[in-house]
């Protein structure tokens, strides 16, 4: 897949507007940044990758790098977290507003190191 319309696309039928409300609610936070599929998920550059999502088999994956997820501890402390990763569960309320705000809060931390926001970096 190369595109974030082909994963959503291939994603299982269930979960495509989950999917795509995720794909809008990052771009609304981000209109600048630039759409791709990275490790094979949908990323958001700008300056370097700003977040990634994904379907996974029980749930979707939202992955803000380790300081979108240091900055926002204290607000996951009710979800299964990892190191860099948020899983959302299936069938569960999908918090939208909390992914907008972490996609701006890395939008934010990127721009205060001084990126150029048409270099992309993996």
């Amino acid at each position: 897949m190369t595109t974030i319309d082909e994963y959503i696309a291939a994603a299982p039928e269930e979960h495509r507007a989950t999917l795509q409300k995720i794909r809008e609610t990052v771009r609304a936070a981000a209109p600048k940044a630039v759409e791709c599929i990275s490790y094979g998920m949908p990323a958001y550059r700008q300056g370097e990758v700003l977040i990634y999502f994904a379907a996974m088999k029980r749930h979707i994956g939202i992955y803000p790098t380790a300081s979108g997820m240091a900055a926002f501890a204290d607000r996951l402390s009710d979800r299964k977290t990892s190191k860099g990763a948020i899983q959302l569960p299936y069938g569960k309320p999908v918090p939208y507003h909390l992914i907008a705000e972490i996609t701006r809060f890395r939008l934010d931390e990127v721009a205060a190191k001084g990126l150029n926001p048409q270099e992309h970096h993996r």
